[in-house]
Protein backbone atom coordinates (compact mmCIF):
# COMPACT_ATOMS: atom_id res chain seq x y z
CA UNK A 1 0.00 0.00 0.00
CA UNK A 2 1.42 3.71 -0.73
CA UNK A 3 2.20 5.75 1.66
CA UNK A 4 -0.11 8.34 0.45
CA UNK A 5 -3.04 5.23 0.61
CA UNK A 6 -2.11 4.97 3.64
CA UNK A 7 -2.44 8.40 5.34
CA UNK A 8 -5.67 8.34 3.54
CA UNK A 9 -7.20 5.24 5.36
CA UNK A 10 -5.86 6.80 8.41
CA UNK A 11 -7.44 10.31 8.34
CA UNK A 12 -10.56 8.57 7.13
CA UNK A 13 -10.31 5.80 9.71
CA UNK A 14 -9.99 8.53 12.28
CA UNK A 15 -12.43 10.58 11.23
CA UNK A 16 -14.77 7.90 11.43
CA UNK A 17 -13.61 7.04 15.24
CA UNK A 18 -14.07 10.63 16.08
CA UNK A 19 -17.49 10.83 15.03
CA UNK A 20 -18.89 7.57 16.21
CA UNK A 21 -16.83 8.52 20.09
CA UNK A 22 -18.71 11.83 20.08
CA UNK A 23 -22.69 11.12 19.09
CA UNK A 24 -22.48 8.13 21.04
CA UNK A 25 -20.11 8.81 24.30
CA UNK A 26 -23.89 8.01 26.25
CA UNK A 27 -24.25 4.78 25.10
CA UNK A 28 -21.46 3.57 26.52
CA UNK A 29 -21.57 5.63 29.23
CA UNK A 30 -24.64 3.63 30.15
CA UNK A 31 -23.66 -0.01 28.98
CA UNK A 32 -20.82 0.24 31.46
CA UNK A 33 -22.63 1.77 34.79
CA UNK A 34 -25.08 -1.16 34.07
CA UNK A 35 -22.45 -3.61 33.40
CA UNK A 36 -19.90 -3.11 36.60
CA UNK A 37 -22.20 -3.89 39.27
CA UNK A 38 -21.28 -6.43 41.58
CA UNK A 39 -24.28 -7.90 43.38
CA UNK A 40 -27.25 -9.78 42.32
CA UNK A 41 -29.12 -7.08 40.49
CA UNK A 42 -31.16 -5.51 37.81
CA UNK A 43 -33.73 -8.21 38.21
CA UNK A 44 -36.12 -5.69 36.86
CA UNK A 45 -36.31 -4.70 32.90
CA UNK A 46 -32.71 -4.24 31.16
CA UNK A 47 -34.89 -0.98 30.44
CA UNK A 48 -36.13 0.09 33.45
CA UNK A 49 -32.51 -0.19 34.64
CA UNK A 50 -31.06 2.10 31.89
CA UNK A 51 -33.90 4.92 32.36
CA UNK A 52 -32.96 4.56 36.30
CA UNK A 53 -28.89 4.98 35.49
CA UNK A 54 -29.33 7.78 32.89
CA UNK A 55 -31.43 10.12 35.21
CA UNK A 56 -29.26 9.23 38.56
CA UNK A 57 -26.40 10.58 35.95
CA UNK A 58 -28.51 13.79 34.60
CA UNK A 59 -29.64 14.54 38.22
CA UNK A 60 -25.87 14.20 39.57
CA UNK A 61 -24.23 15.96 36.72
CA UNK A 62 -26.38 17.38 34.49
CA UNK A 63 -26.82 16.01 30.65
CA UNK A 64 -23.36 16.91 29.87
CA UNK A 65 -23.01 13.77 32.49
CA UNK A 66 -24.01 11.39 29.97
CA UNK A 67 -20.75 12.50 28.49
CA UNK A 68 -18.27 11.76 30.76
CA UNK A 69 -15.67 9.76 29.72
CA UNK A 70 -15.52 11.49 26.19
CA UNK A 71 -11.96 12.40 25.70
CA UNK A 72 -10.89 8.80 27.21
CA UNK A 73 -12.87 6.89 24.45
CA UNK A 74 -11.32 9.47 21.47
CA UNK A 75 -7.99 8.44 22.76
CA UNK A 76 -9.16 5.25 22.50
CA UNK A 77 -11.36 5.05 19.60
CA UNK A 78 -9.65 7.54 17.23
CA UNK A 79 -6.46 5.72 17.15
CA UNK A 80 -8.20 2.49 17.14
CA UNK A 81 -10.46 2.91 14.72
CA UNK A 82 -7.85 4.46 12.08
CA UNK A 83 -5.62 1.82 12.94
CA UNK A 84 -7.95 -0.95 12.62
CA UNK A 85 -9.71 0.26 8.98
CA UNK A 86 -6.50 0.95 7.59
CA UNK A 87 -4.44 -2.32 8.72
CA UNK A 88 -7.43 -4.60 7.51
CA UNK A 89 -7.77 -2.69 4.37
CA UNK A 90 -3.99 -3.68 4.18
CA UNK A 91 -4.00 -7.17 5.11
CA UNK A 92 -7.10 -7.38 2.41
CA UNK A 93 -5.08 -6.06 -0.34
CA UNK A 94 -2.42 -8.43 0.34
CA UNK A 95 -4.51 -11.71 0.89
CA UNK A 96 -5.98 -10.51 -2.54
CA UNK A 97 -3.44 -10.69 -4.15
CA UNK A 98 -3.17 -14.82 -3.14
CA UNK A 99 -5.29 -17.21 -5.28
CA UNK A 100 -6.34 -18.60 -1.81
CA UNK A 101 -8.27 -15.70 -0.93
CA UNK A 102 -9.33 -13.94 -4.26
CA UNK A 103 -12.64 -13.99 -5.05
CA UNK A 104 -12.55 -15.63 -8.50
CA UNK A 105 -16.42 -15.08 -9.49
CA UNK A 106 -17.46 -10.92 -9.45
CA UNK A 107 -20.93 -9.54 -10.65
CA UNK A 108 -20.56 -5.97 -12.12
CA UNK A 109 -22.76 -3.35 -10.99
CA UNK A 110 -24.44 -0.56 -13.69
CA UNK A 111 -23.34 2.17 -12.64
CA UNK A 112 -19.44 1.54 -11.88
CA UNK A 113 -17.63 1.42 -8.56
CA UNK A 114 -19.46 1.55 -5.26
CA UNK A 115 -16.20 0.71 -2.87
CA UNK A 116 -12.30 1.48 -3.05
CA UNK A 117 -11.86 -1.17 -0.76
CA UNK A 118 -10.04 -4.85 -1.68
CA UNK A 119 -12.16 -7.25 -2.73
CA UNK A 120 -11.28 -10.96 -0.97
CA UNK A 121 -13.51 -14.52 -0.23
CA UNK A 122 -15.36 -15.17 2.67
CA UNK A 123 -12.41 -16.73 4.45
CA UNK A 124 -10.60 -14.05 3.38
CA UNK A 125 -12.29 -11.59 5.48
CA UNK A 126 -12.91 -13.63 8.73
CA UNK A 127 -9.31 -13.64 8.98
CA UNK A 128 -8.64 -10.65 7.73
CA UNK A 129 -11.28 -8.49 10.30
CA UNK A 130 -10.04 -10.87 12.91
CA UNK A 131 -6.39 -10.58 13.11
CA UNK A 132 -6.78 -6.57 12.48
CA UNK A 133 -9.22 -5.71 15.90
CA UNK A 134 -7.22 -8.24 17.83
CA UNK A 135 -3.86 -6.67 17.13
CA UNK A 136 -5.38 -3.11 17.71
CA UNK A 137 -7.03 -4.30 21.00
CA UNK A 138 -3.48 -5.88 22.58
CA UNK A 139 -2.09 -2.75 21.25
CA UNK A 140 -4.56 -0.03 22.92
CA UNK A 141 -5.56 -2.45 25.98
CA UNK A 142 -4.39 -0.03 28.51
CA UNK A 143 -6.35 2.98 26.81
CA UNK A 144 -9.71 0.78 26.86
CA UNK A 145 -9.08 -0.11 30.77
CA UNK A 146 -8.60 3.95 31.25
CA UNK A 147 -11.50 4.13 29.45
CA UNK A 148 -13.66 1.81 31.19
CA UNK A 149 -12.82 3.35 34.49
CA UNK A 150 -13.43 7.16 33.47
CA UNK A 151 -17.08 5.86 32.71
CA UNK A 152 -17.37 4.09 35.86
CA UNK A 153 -18.27 6.16 38.80
CA UNK A 154 -16.09 2.98 40.81
CA UNK A 155 -13.03 5.40 40.36
CA UNK A 156 -12.10 9.28 41.29
CA UNK A 157 -9.65 10.36 38.20
CA UNK A 158 -8.78 13.63 37.98
CA UNK A 159 -7.32 13.70 34.70
CA UNK A 160 -6.99 11.36 31.64
CA UNK A 161 -2.79 11.30 31.64
CA UNK A 162 -2.53 10.68 35.38
CA UNK A 163 -5.25 7.68 35.01
CA UNK A 164 -3.18 6.64 32.00
CA UNK A 165 -0.02 7.22 34.00
CA UNK A 166 -1.55 5.06 37.16
CA UNK A 167 -2.49 2.35 35.07
CA UNK A 168 1.02 1.91 33.05
CA UNK A 169 3.02 2.14 36.68
CA UNK A 170 0.89 -1.09 37.79
CA UNK A 171 2.61 -3.32 35.17
CA UNK A 172 0.90 -5.51 32.62
CA UNK A 173 -1.54 -6.96 36.24
CA UNK A 174 -3.61 -3.76 35.33
CA UNK A 175 -2.81 -2.39 31.64
CA UNK A 176 -3.71 -5.55 30.17
CA UNK A 177 -6.81 -6.33 32.37
CA UNK A 178 -9.14 -8.07 30.34
CA UNK A 179 -7.35 -8.43 27.52
CA UNK A 180 -8.04 -12.45 27.59
CA UNK A 181 -11.83 -11.38 27.03
CA UNK A 182 -11.66 -8.54 24.91
CA UNK A 183 -9.80 -10.97 22.44
CA UNK A 184 -12.46 -12.91 22.90
CA UNK A 185 -15.04 -10.67 22.04
CA UNK A 186 -12.68 -8.94 19.16
CA UNK A 187 -11.46 -11.74 17.29
CA UNK A 188 -15.23 -13.35 16.22
CA UNK A 189 -16.96 -9.62 16.86
CA UNK A 190 -14.59 -7.64 13.93
CA UNK A 191 -14.41 -11.95 11.64
CA UNK A 192 -18.30 -11.78 11.55
CA UNK A 193 -18.70 -8.09 11.01
CA UNK A 194 -16.25 -7.86 7.79
CA UNK A 195 -17.61 -10.95 6.63
CA UNK A 196 -21.40 -10.17 6.97
CA UNK A 197 -20.60 -6.26 5.88
CA UNK A 198 -19.32 -7.67 2.55
CA UNK A 199 -22.08 -9.86 1.74
CA UNK A 200 -24.70 -7.67 2.35
CA UNK A 201 -22.78 -4.93 0.50
CA UNK A 202 -22.23 -7.52 -2.55
CA UNK A 203 -26.04 -8.12 -2.52
CA UNK A 204 -27.04 -4.89 -1.95
CA UNK A 205 -24.49 -3.59 -4.91
CA UNK A 206 -25.95 -5.83 -6.68
CA UNK A 207 -29.99 -5.62 -6.11
CA UNK A 208 -29.91 -2.08 -6.17
CA UNK A 209 -27.14 -0.91 -8.55
CA UNK A 210 -29.12 2.66 -8.13
CA UNK A 211 -28.94 2.98 -4.92
CA UNK A 212 -26.75 5.59 -3.45
CA UNK A 213 -23.22 4.36 -2.38
CA UNK A 214 -23.64 5.16 1.53
CA UNK A 215 -27.27 4.05 1.51
CA UNK A 216 -25.82 0.81 0.65
CA UNK A 217 -22.82 0.79 2.86
CA UNK A 218 -24.62 2.65 6.20
CA UNK A 219 -27.78 -0.39 5.88
CA UNK A 220 -24.51 -3.11 5.41
CA UNK A 221 -22.63 -2.00 8.54
CA UNK A 222 -26.12 -2.22 10.52
CA UNK A 223 -27.07 -5.32 9.52
CA UNK A 224 -23.56 -6.75 10.15
CA UNK A 225 -23.12 -5.15 13.23
CA UNK A 226 -26.63 -6.08 15.32
CA UNK A 227 -25.77 -9.50 14.35
CA UNK A 228 -22.29 -9.58 15.22
CA UNK A 229 -22.73 -8.13 18.50
CA UNK A 230 -25.23 -10.21 20.34
CA UNK A 231 -23.03 -12.93 19.31
CA UNK A 232 -19.98 -11.82 21.13
CA UNK A 233 -21.88 -9.57 24.00
CA UNK A 234 -20.88 -12.18 26.90
CA UNK A 235 -17.45 -11.12 26.55
CA UNK A 236 -17.95 -7.43 26.83
CA UNK A 237 -19.55 -8.32 29.95
CA UNK A 238 -17.05 -10.35 31.41
CA UNK A 239 -14.31 -7.27 29.97
CA UNK A 240 -16.26 -4.78 31.78
CA UNK A 241 -16.43 -6.40 35.27
CA UNK A 242 -12.44 -7.45 34.73
CA UNK A 243 -11.43 -4.00 33.76
CA UNK A 244 -13.46 -1.40 36.67
CA UNK A 245 -13.46 -4.40 39.79
CA UNK A 246 -10.74 -4.35 41.68
CA UNK A 247 -11.78 -6.91 44.03
CA UNK A 248 -9.69 -10.42 43.76
CA UNK A 249 -12.66 -11.91 42.88
CA UNK A 250 -12.70 -10.26 38.88
CA UNK A 251 -8.88 -10.47 38.47
CA UNK A 252 -9.10 -13.69 36.77
CA UNK A 253 -11.23 -14.41 33.06
CA UNK A 254 -12.59 -17.79 34.59
CA UNK A 255 -13.26 -16.36 38.45
CA UNK A 256 -15.41 -13.28 36.30
CA UNK A 257 -17.18 -15.34 34.38
CA UNK A 258 -18.36 -17.97 37.05
CA UNK A 259 -18.91 -14.94 39.69
CA UNK A 260 -21.34 -13.45 36.52
CA UNK A 261 -23.08 -17.00 36.80
CA UNK A 262 -23.86 -17.33 39.88
CA UNK A 263 -25.18 -13.85 40.78
CA UNK A 264 -27.35 -13.44 37.27
CA UNK A 265 -26.98 -16.69 36.11
CA UNK A 266 -27.14 -16.92 31.72
CA UNK A 267 -29.30 -13.09 31.93
CA UNK A 268 -26.01 -11.72 33.38
CA UNK A 269 -23.74 -12.35 30.38
CA UNK A 270 -26.66 -10.21 28.86
CA UNK A 271 -26.63 -6.99 30.94
CA UNK A 272 -26.24 -3.87 29.10
CA UNK A 273 -26.97 -6.12 25.38
CA UNK A 274 -29.57 -3.21 24.14
CA UNK A 275 -27.40 -0.48 24.71
CA UNK A 276 -23.95 -1.93 22.97
CA UNK A 277 -26.46 -3.17 20.36
CA UNK A 278 -27.47 0.38 19.45
CA UNK A 279 -24.41 1.44 19.97
CA UNK A 280 -22.41 -0.62 17.91
CA UNK A 281 -25.27 -0.78 15.17
CA UNK A 282 -24.94 3.42 14.85
CA UNK A 283 -21.58 3.51 15.64
CA UNK A 284 -21.52 0.83 12.54
CA UNK A 285 -23.37 2.78 10.41
CA UNK A 286 -21.31 6.39 10.80
CA UNK A 287 -18.17 4.48 10.30
CA UNK A 288 -18.13 2.85 7.35
CA UNK A 289 -20.04 5.03 5.82
CA UNK A 290 -17.80 8.13 6.56
CA UNK A 291 -14.49 5.65 6.12
CA UNK A 292 -16.16 4.18 2.72
CA UNK A 293 -17.46 7.90 1.74
CA UNK A 294 -14.72 10.06 2.11
CA UNK A 295 -12.37 7.49 0.48
CA UNK A 296 -14.68 7.10 -2.71
CA UNK A 297 -14.59 11.11 -2.33
CA UNK A 298 -10.46 10.81 -2.36
CA UNK A 299 -10.77 8.34 -4.98
CA UNK A 300 -13.28 10.41 -7.48
CA UNK A 301 -10.85 13.28 -7.18
CA UNK A 302 -7.95 11.87 -8.17
CA UNK A 303 -9.30 10.89 -10.97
Amino acid sequence: MKDAAISQHLFSGALSGFAGAVLLQPLDLLKTRIQQGDVAQQRTLNTTAIWHTAGDIVKQDGVRGLWRGTTATLMRNVPGVALYMTSLTHLRAVMAKSPYFAIQEMRETKDGIKTVLPKVSNKGNLIAGATARVAVGLLLNPFSVVKARFESELYSYKSLTGSLISVLRSGPSESMRGVLASSLRDAPYAGLFVVLYEAVKREATFLAPNVYPTTIHSLSAASAGAIATMATHPFDVIKTKMQVRSEERYRGFTSTTLRIWQQRGIFGFFDGASLRMSRKVLSSVIGWAVFEGVLLLIHKGDQ
